[in-house]
């Protein structure tokens, strides 16, 4: 049975420490600063420590003598995880969308005995697992699309949105810049620009730069691909009312204001839902054609507790490449990216089903739902 130390029990920690105790298999603590969070969790067995994740030293033993840690930490704590990583030799994952970050997780990966594998969420994660997929199948890439969104399933306020996972998250993919590939050279464009509009199943949405959820896509596919990009994807007129805060009232520069607005003025939902969306155009077999993935996706009970998609897309994510680093499937040193993984085996992972519409108990309706392609405008 590994061990395995889960840093962060918020909404997405709590999550993975249900999944990965549910299988019987991985020997789960988890730690926080919050000791009502860790209340929250304390159960099955599950052991706690209450810990400053400021705190060098205390971190690092935290991690001594264990298979690896998972960090679902906020994005500004995940550097001080990786370091402690590196000094302790665990195995490292994490889910964080921060570009900055990711660099530093590079750079500590040089030489460790152990893997370290950033970037196992929902996107990035996931999301660059299917791009790469569908990629690996042209002769020659023209434009690689990528869009993600995660949803309020009945939007009833002006901005049509509905907290469902990290503030923190949310400002910081709003406000720094993201990575792009734009007629073959690898640029870095301004978050909140380049505004589409498209339609899935009948609905309207709109999609805008958001910084991170390319993942290291970039750097795989330069050289190869005219154009790549990520955008997220909301309702329509949410883009401009974020404007509005960010660069009007100019609280890009007060983030913590921002986030205290966002936290007491937009409610939280249990009732989300998941959008993945792929397209992929170039040549094969010497025609010019596109393909495309979507998917939405449902919560679902996950130890008998209700998650969001949010939380379960995003857990199933890390725990699934944590399966797959323990199965052998995955390289057990240095940097690995998340596009290494094929789409069927991550898809076969008793978590990476979570995607393809399998449950992880039996009851309820599908928690996947296959957008219908024709509909795709």
């Amino acid at each position: 049975m590994k061990s395995i130390l889960v840093i962060g029990a918020g909404k997405i920690g709590s999550t993975i420490v249900d999944m990965l105790n549910e299988t019987g298999d991985y020997d789960v603590t988890v730690a926080d600063a919050s000791e009502a969070a860790l209340a929250a969790v304390a159960k099955n067995g599950i052991r706690t420590i209450q810990l400053d994740f400021n705190d060098a030293v205390a971190l690092q033993n935290a991690l001594k003598g264990h298979y690896a840690v998972l960090s679902a930490a906020p994005y500004h704590l995940t550097g001080h995880v990786a370091q402690a990583a590196r000094l302790a030799d665990v195995n490292y994952f994490d889910l964080t969308e921060d570009v900055a970050t990711t660099r530093m997780v590079k750079e500590l990966s040089e030489g460790a005995a152990t893997a370290f594998i950033p970037q196992c969420g929902l996107a990035p994660g996931f999301i660059s697992i299917v791009a790469h997929d569908i990629a690996s199948r042209f002769d020659k890439l023209d434009t690689v699309r990528l869009r993600v969104g995660a949803l309020p399933q009945y939007p009833s306020n002006a901005l049509s949105y509905n907290l469902t996972w990290s503030t923190d998250g949310v400002i910081n993919e709003y406000i720094e810049r993201c990575e792009a590939v734009v007629d073959g050279r690898l640029r870095e464009v301004p978050a909140m620009e380049e505004l589409e509009e498209f339609s899935l199943d009948g609905t309207r949405y709109e999609a805008f730069n958001t910084s991170g959820g390319l993942g290291t896509l970039c750097e795989t596919l330069e050289g190869k691909v005219r154009n790549l990009n990520y955008k997220t994807i909301r309702y329509p007129g949410h883009c401009a009312l974020m404007r509005v805060l960010l660069n009007d009232l100019q609280l890009r520069n007060r983030r913590e204001v921002l986030k205290d607005i966002l936290e007491n003025a937009v409610p939280a939902t249990m009732q989300d839902m998941v959008i993945v969306f792929v397209t992929v155009t170039g040549e094969r077999g010497g025609r010019y054609v596109q393909e495309t993935y979507a998917r939405s996706i449902y919560g679902q009970k996950v130890a008998g507790v209700q998650r969001t998609a949010i939380q379960v897309t995003t857990a199933a994510g890390i725990c699934a490449m944590l399966d797959l680093l323990v199965e052998g499937k995955l390289p057990k040193q240095g940097f690995v990216r998340q596009e290494e993984i094929d789409l069927d085996t991550f898809l076969a992972n008793r978590f990476g089903r979570v995607y393809a519409g399998v449950r992880l108990d039996e009851a309820g309706e599908p928690a996947v739902k296959n957008i219908r392609l024709d509909a795709v405008a």
